[in-house]
């Protein structure tokens, strides 16, 4: 794709995110098994091939930056790839954007379009930036919009937490929160989510 038009077309599903519009991005493939109390669901996932960086305690925007860089053709092909949704967030509460997973340790992932896994995705150029496989598993999510702020974040995963508890589930991981709208989406049209894997 011409630089120009990517970067055309990434400014457009932006804007279109402030609106709650995210049609356009590339998203995990998940059947939903079970439905719990609070509205949370159990998922089975198929599995996703990511790119990831550790915050190597630089903060979030240095990891974000390089493996934005990555997919804007920091890579052996140089290729443009697509954005995808959603951000994934564990341990550290971070500044969300598209798309993006931050791990227990301070890692953060870029899931990649189904298409570039399939193709066979090219290998990054950057130092500290890898390609990781992430197996099938099942993911209970607990859905709510708004701000994130700290405070709804611990709110909402311990609402999770109860219903879990009370259905006799155990997790094999901390919470996360999954984004699916930039961070300048308007708050009511926001889809947020905490989850919760499990054995």
């Amino acid at each position: 794709m011409d630089k120009f038009l990517y970067y055309l077309v990434t400014l457009f599903e932006s804007v279109l995110g402030v609106f709650g519009v995210r049609t356009f991005y590339d998203q995990p493939r998940y059947a939903v098994v079970e439905r719990l109390d609070r509205g949370v669901e159990v998922r089975a996932y198929e599995p996703r091939l990511a790119v990831e960086t550790d915050g190597r305690g630089q903060g979030d925007g240095e990891a974000f930056g390089r493996l934005f860089r990555y997919i804007t053709g920091a890579n052996q092909r140089g290729d443009r790839i697509a954005m995808t949704a959603p951000v994934e967030t564990g341990g550290q509460r971070i500044a969300m954007t598209v798309p993006v997973e931050q791990g227990s340790g301070g890692t953060m992932r870029f899931f990649l379009p189904r298409e570039v896994a399939e193709a066979g995705p090219p290998e990054p150029t950057e130092a500290g930036v890898r390609l990781v496989r992430v197996p099938a598993e099942k993911i209970a999510a607990l859905r709510f919009s708004g701000s994130i702020t700290p405070e709804a974040r611990t709110e909402q995963e311990r609402i999770l937490t109860e219903v879990l508890s009370t259905a006799g589930r155990k997790t094999s991981a901390p919470p996360v929160f999954m984004g699916y709208d930039p961070l300048f989406a308007i708050p009511f049209l926001r889809r947020n989510e905490v989850a919760a894997r499990l054995p």
